[in-house]
Parts: C-alpha cells; structure tokens; sequence
C-alpha cells in the first residue's frame, strides 16, 4: 500500500490469473495512480489562484480525463478554434469544456479577451503540471499493453483511402503482426493535421508536412471514368459526350475539369449539366451508376477499373500537386508498431507507377 498525501491512498496491481483482467487492474491502478496526483494539483492550483496556503476542500469528483487533454491543447495554442481543429470539435465544444473544468477547479484557467486567449497564474500552474502526467499516463497504459504482449496503433485516414487501398491490403499486415491491434479513424474525409489522438496518420498534401517523420506514398492523378453502360456513346461522341451527359465535380476540386481539358487540349466542358458531390465516394459511385462522367483518382479506383464498373474514357491523367504522406511524431516513430505500418506502407506503393 501507497501513500500520496491529500488523504489518498493507492494499493497496487492485484495478481490474477486471466490475463486480460490483469491487464484491466493493471491499467485501473495506472489510472488511479494519475487521478490521485490530479487532486493534489488541485490543492496547489487552488492555492496558487487564493494565495492561500491553507488546506481547501477536496475535488468531490476528478475533472473527466477529456477536459484536461482539451485544455492542455487549447492552452498550448491560446485559440479554441486551433484546439478545436485539433481535436476534431466545433469551437464552441472546447469552450464548453473549459468552462467545466473551471467550474469543476473553482478557479479561471482563461483569460479571455475580444481577440485574444491568455492563461492565468493558475492556468500556467496546470498546464505545466497536467501535460507531463497525461503524456506519462499515456507511456504508461503502452507499456501495459506492451507488456501485456498486445500493441494499439491508431490510424487516421482519409475514408476514400481507406476503403479503396487500406483495407482491401490490410490482411498482409494482420498476419505479419498479430500482435497489434487497430483503431482507425476515417471521420474526416480529408485529414490535413496529424491529430493527438492518433499514432499515424495518412494526409493529403502539397507539400511534405512539417515537424513530423513522414514516409512519401504516392501522387495524386485523376483520370476521367464513365460506367461501363455509358462507355459505347462515349467513344462514339469523344469530346462531344460533355454536352450529351452530366458532368460530376468533386466539391474539392471545382476547377479540376478546367485543368484536365487543358492537359488533355480541349475547350472547357460544357456540360448537359452539373452534378456536385461532396465527397469521392460519392463520385466515384455516381459514375458508376451511370450518373454521368467525373475525374477521379486512378490509383484508388483501380480494383473499380478492374472490374469493370468503370471505364476510363480518356488516357491522358491529370497531374495534382497532392501527395499522400504517412506522417507519426518523431517520438513515436521509433514504437514498434509504428515502424511496422510504416514499413508495410513502404511495401505495399514502393514500386507503384505514381510513386
């Protein structure tokens, strides 16, 4: 048994038989253990707020883990808006949790002013208290389940990525590392930052995202597609198709046909008329319903090429100037599981034809 002051007091690990309760006691004492350091910040946060050095009424309940990492982000960028575009929240959310955890502390973490966010006394207090025990919880529950004999990695990606590419080639992985468990994350349908929440990420970019380790996969190149019952009329008509069928443009990409009409050295489509869709899949399912003809990425589309479902209908490509990147922290670049999907992406496009 363990005493850490405050009136806490800590027994550690029991022993049991079943790993996988072990593993939950293990990781329940790991929890206890930083839930108990955060009541005496609270004392010291308190006090430093007060300039008080008296005792003060203890946390009746733990601020929720979630309020603590959304303030450590919030007040790394003193913006709510760059917290929430972190986070993956609505602005308004991440203030909303602010305010808890000041209700929850009794104390002002923010100041806040018409176009500025600033930390108080107390805010500097917690902020350099709370990040180096989240980031030790966090090393500690890996070590656990290190230890355990099982990794987490977390994946963030594109959707359209993927279910198109990630997915299909995921049994390779699966079978080289059965040891590793994953959590993918597709809700953004085109992830610009490499989230806290996630060990690797793969993002679309124009450049090489900085002050990350990152592993180059592949090019974008969009190529014009039509369903295979379409095909016929459009090697019958060639550049005349555009006025006798619907254009489908990617909300992302609204100049994209302009583009490949000059790649290709025709006159801008002038459509029968236009569909716009705001994601890929989207597109690429409309084509393929005989909705009418879009420009969509070759290398994603291939098991759709293959099959038959669609048909390019031009064989010049257009050239984006986005890349897909494999991005992790450098700290965590060297974590086994990292460096093993790291190396399967390696595989898996090295020799691919846009890479």
């Amino acid at each position: 048994m363990r005493r850490l002051g405050a009136g806490t007091t800590l027994t550690g690990p029991r022993r049991c038989n079943s790993s996988a309760a072990g593993r939950e006691n293990v990781t329940q004492y790991a929890l206890q253990r930083f839930m108990a350091r955060a009541r005496i910040l609270h004392h010291r946060v308190i006090m430093l707020d007060t300039g008080t050095t008296t005792s003060v009424m203890r946390l009746s309940r733990p601020p929720p883990l979630r309020n603590l990492r959304a303030f450590c982000v919030a007040a790394r960028h003193r913006s709510f808006k760059f917290a929430a575009d972190e986070l993956f929240l609505t602005p308004s959310a991440v203030s909303h949790q602010m305010r808890e955890l000041e209700d929850s502390l009794g104390v002002r973490l923010f100041e806040r002013k018409t176009r500025a966010l600033a930390l108080t006394t107390a805010g500097h207090t917690l902020l350099d208290e709370v990040e180096p025990l989240l980031e030790a919880l966090d090393r500690s529950l890996a070590q656990i389940a290190r230890r355990s004999g099982r990794q987490t990695l977390r994946v963030l990606l594109p959707p359209f990525f993927a279910s198109e590419l990630f997915i299909p080639r995921l049994t390779s992985f699966c079978a080289d590392h059965p040891e590793i468990d994953m959590q993918i994350d597709t809700s953004d349908p085109r992830p610009s930052i490499h989230p806290p929440t996630a060990d690797v990420s793969i993002l679309l970019a124009d450049t090489e995202p900085q002050g990350l380790t990152s592993c180059r996969l592949f090019s974008l190149n969009l190529t014009a597609a039509c369903s295979k019952e379409h095909a016929p009329t459009v090697a019958r008509l060639g550049s005349e198709v555009f006025k006798q069928m619907a254009l489908i443009v990617h909300k992302a990409r609204p100049f994209a046909w302009t583009s490949w009409a000059d790649e290709v050295g025709l006159a801008t489509p002038e459509p029968k008329n236009v569909i716009e869709l705001d994601t890929m899949s989207a597109v690429v399912r409309a084509a393929e319903r005989g909705i009418g003809v879009a420009l969509v990425p070759s290398v994603l589309c291939d098991a759709w090429f293959r099959s038959g479902a669609l048909v390019r209908i031009f064989s010049v490509e257009l050239a984006t100037n986005d890349t897909y990147f494999l991005v992790s922290r450098p700290k965590d670049s060297e974590k086994p599981e990292v460096k093993a999907i790291t190396h399967w992406a390696r595989t898996q496009f090295r020799n691919h034809p846009q890479n």
